[in-house]
């Protein structure tokens, strides 16, 4: 039997027993394992992770754990300059892309409304969402702690809200989305990048009232929906709006 004492800090908490959170604790291990798997073992999913120090020195997850060591664990900060540190977070993404488990549908829905890339679908199992976000290097976003987990899933994150519309603060937020944002550049149902149509381009597949009062309209190439500025795009427009104030109030 082997004894460490850690300390998680920031946003790892919330993966902590009430008890554990804020405070140094001491853990006990059946014998020795990797930083990874100790963390994991104790509640917060890797992909979070971005530095951890033992005796006052940062490791990656392949070190091995000793026992009496001292183990301080942090996530991606801010506000704090961790460069010169050894980080086991995952290196920026050339694009910031995203794939949704089965019960984030509506939060996809409305990355999509942004502009981002969201891939999601009702029927992933748990080894194609690790392997499409390792293969296609796209954020995985679940609520389930086991995929995140998985050794393949490099980036990822676990929305603490329930609400799909504060879970939409929440992402953004957390990858600083609001200056990547190209709101109503993509389809909410499918994904696809949506291109201009014409009036005459969609009369018959708009209602006549939309067809006489709108002169504009955009268009799916792919499941051929077809959209304009009408209510829904008003409501929507309000949402984008308090998104980009967090950037004057982070």
């Amino acid at each position: 039997m082997l004894q460490v004492t850690v300390r998680c800090y920031g946003s790892l908490n919330d993966f902590l027993a009430p008890e554990r959170r804020g405070v140094e604790f001491i853990h006990t291990l059946n014998g020795p394992c990797s930083v990874k798997d100790l963390i994991e073992s104790l509640g917060p999913p890797h992909p979070e992770v971005d530095v951890v120090l033992v005796e006052g020195r940062a490791v990656d997850f392949t070190h091995r754990v000793e026992d009496g060591q001292r183990l301080a664990v942090y996530p991606v900060f801010s506000s704090i300059d961790v460069t010169p540190l050894v980080r086991v977070g995952p290196p920026a993404l050339p694009e910031l892309r995203f794939l949704l488990d089965v019960g984030l549908g509506r939060l996809a829905g409305l990355l999509r409304m942004l502009g981002f890339d969201t891939l999601w679908r009702n029927d992933y199992a748990d080894d194609v969402l690790a392997r499409l976000s390792r293969d296609e290097q796209r954020i995985l976003l679940t609520r389930d702690l086991g995929v995140l987990k998985r050794s393949e899933v490099v980036h990822g994150y676990f929305p603490r809200e329930t609400d799909p519309s504060e879970q939409l603060v929440e992402v953004v937020r957390r990858f600083r989305l609001t200056g990547h944002m190209r709101p109503f550049t993509r389809c909410i149902a499918c994904n696809a990048s949506l291109a201009a149509a014409s009036p005459e381009e969609v009369r018959d597949r708009v209602p006549e009232r939309v067809h006489a009062t709108f002169t504009r309209f955009q268009q799916c190439p792919e499941c051929k929906r077809v959209f304009w500025a009408g209510s829904h795009h008003t409501r929507m427009q309000v949402i984008i709006d308090k998104l980009r104030e967090l950037e004057q109030h982070p």
